[in-house]
């Protein structure tokens, strides 16, 4: 636990009680400070009740008076589409706002490593895709080097729940937008950017808030060095803005079928190979084509910014080879669950948006797609352009009838449930097929969440009659 430091005998009120909110409250404890806890959810007040924990009303009159500080989780709004409530009342009364995050790097630096012979490093990976697997790729690589690492924010650990640093310790933070937007204290040593797409729009006014929210990290931060995505213009706007000319190897730019030659250090990735170059040479080389844990030119990106961020920290092209080699990939994200009969059922749930489907879309040949759940805005019609490869969709949930009017000429069937869809395009599939959970929308008409629509996905093929 990371206690939380700058409160002591003060009131901090908590809003949320899921894993970050019950983690900062213990936090909060630890470090002296009084926290005064309340969720809207009765279930969760409940659960809270049921570990020992106390409610206090927070949307109460005058349950704000005295309080130095009120922590919320990131999944509540407090500016988009209108803020919570309780939220409102604390910015009308002049408390301030904050989340773990913000008490994490405020919290995390203490008087004890004056005697670390390493300072530890926190690197924090912030984007729309490729979060997730680069966060944890990042934090294999370094586990695979023999460097003491923990990973924590929106995967793994709370971040106020990881153990106090220790002698060249390294933190690995994946940050969402929500996350970003609203911490009062970002500084990491090394910041990621992956890439920008359409997503939580309405959490942020729109595209430009956002960007908005994800700059922060960098812009507020200041980090020592900044991994930067450069394949849409917000990230070489981004790079643009941070770097003091083309030559600053402060700034990294990476890409996934660019080549970036030109510029102080620069990480690339065409036709399978990834590039490093410094100063205008080549330095190391890494063929990814046979990294079966990053399929596709996404990963492959991912692949160059994980690749980066572990040569900032000091270690060599060959450690970080090796260690690409062995990395398993993620659950629900271009995972391949089974192969049968020459039929490969790849489940990557995780795509929710039209851009991470698309993604998975150009990563494999002969597609049998099943989509479907709660559409976002707009729909999927931006993915017409990458649908060269599939032979038939097998189209599920609320936004099932939606994107079959979407498709063009695909030939397609309306399966309504994931246990039919599985069921017809495995009935369906030939030697060399891939069949692919790849939704392009969320998951909550069916599923809590996309972790539980790919655990489905998964036991359904594992049900298969075997071949």
């Amino acid at each position: 636990m990371i206690p939380v430091r700058g409160y002591a005998g003060a009131k901090v009120a908590v809003l949320g009680l899921g894993r970050s909110g019950l983690a900062t409250a213990k936090a909060l404890a630890a470090g002296g400070a009084e926290a005064l806890l309340w969720d809207d959810s009765p279930e969760a007040r409940a659960k809270a009740e049921a570990e020992g924990y106390a409610m206090t009303d927070l949307g109460r009159q005058g349950a704000l008076d005295g309080v130095a500080l009120l922590v919320t989780s990131p999944g509540i709004p407090h500016l988009y589409p209108a803020p919570n409530r309780i939220i409102r009342a604390a910015m009308e009364a002049g408390v301030p706002v904050d989340n773990d995050i913000g008490l994490f790097f405020r919290s995390f630096a203490t008087q004890h490593w004056d005697g670390f012979d390493t300072a530890p490093r926190v690197v924090a990976v912030t984007g729309s895709n490729g979060k997730s697997t680069t966060t944890a790729l990042i934090t294999h690589i370094l586990a695979e080097a023999g460097r003491p690492v923990q990973m924590a924010g929106n995967i793994g650990r709370g971040v106020l729940d990881i153990d106090p640093a220790t002698d060249g310790s390294v933190v690995v933070l994946e940050l969402s937008s929500y996350q970003t937007e609203l911490a009062r204290a970002l500084t990491p040593d090394v910041a990621v950017f992956t890439n920008l797409s359409p997503d939580h729009l309405d959490r942020h006014g729109g595209m430009g808030g956002y960007f908005a929210a994800k700059r922060r990290l960098f812009a507020e931060g200041g980090p020592d060095r900044a991994v930067i995505g450069v394949d849409e213009v917000e990230g070489v706007f981004l790079a643009g803005q941070l770097a003091q000319g083309p030559g600053d190897d402060r700034v990294i730019r990476v890409s996934a079928g660019q080549k970036l030659e030109r510029f102080g250090w620069s990480v690339f990735a065409r036709k399978g190979f990834l590039a490093e170059w410094r100063k205008g040479r080549q330095v190391a080389a890494i063929d990814l084509r046979e990294v079966s844990g990053l399929p596709g030119a996404h990963n492959h990106q991912n692949a160059c910014a994980a690749y980066a961020a572990c040569r900032s920290l000091g270690l060599a092209p060959r450690e970080i080879e090796a260690a690409l080699r062995s990395f398993k990939g993620l659950p629900h994200r271009s995972q391949l669950v089974a192969e049968r009969g020459g039929v490969r059922f790849v489940n990557d749930s995780k795509a929710t948006n039209v851009d991470s489907a698309a993604k998975a879309l150009q990563a494999f040949g002969r597609i049998r797609w099943i989509a479907g759940g709660m559409g976002k805005e707009g729909g999927i019609a931006a993915l017409e352009p990458h649908l060269g490869s599939v032979v038939k969709a097998y189209l599920i949930g609320h936004s099932a009838r939606d994107f079959a009017l979407q498709i063009g000429d695909i030939p397609h069937e309306i399966c309504e449930t994931m246990a039919r869809a599985v069921a017809r395009a495995a009935a369906e599939a030939e030697a060399g097929d891939v069949v692919l959970l790849a939704p392009a929308a969320a998951s909550f008409d069916q599923y809590p969440n996309f972790e539980k629509r790919g655990e489905d996905f998964t036991a359904l093929v594992a049900a298969l009659p075997r071949l």
